[in-house]
């Protein structure tokens, strides 16, 4: 799986029709919702789990932090 989050990182930060804007409002979406999940003890599913770490690799890759 860390293969597979680090090749759609890698196309998503080669993307360039996604810009640096879109990757930090969909990092702090699923943060807001995972908070959310977590403060209501609900299952956090791990497709969101997968997503954040695909997109903070990506936001890393284009040298956003």
């Amino acid at each position: 799986m860390k293969q597979d989050i680090g090749l759609v990182a890698h196309r998503l930060a080669d993307d360039q029709r996604i810009s640096d804007y879109d990757f930090w409002r969909a990092l702090k979406n699923l943060d807001n919702e995972i908070y959310r999940k977590a403060g209501e003890h609900q299952p956090i599913p791990i497709e969101m789990i997968r997503w954040r770490a695909i997109i903070k690799q990506a936001r890393s890759r284009r040298g956003v932090h």
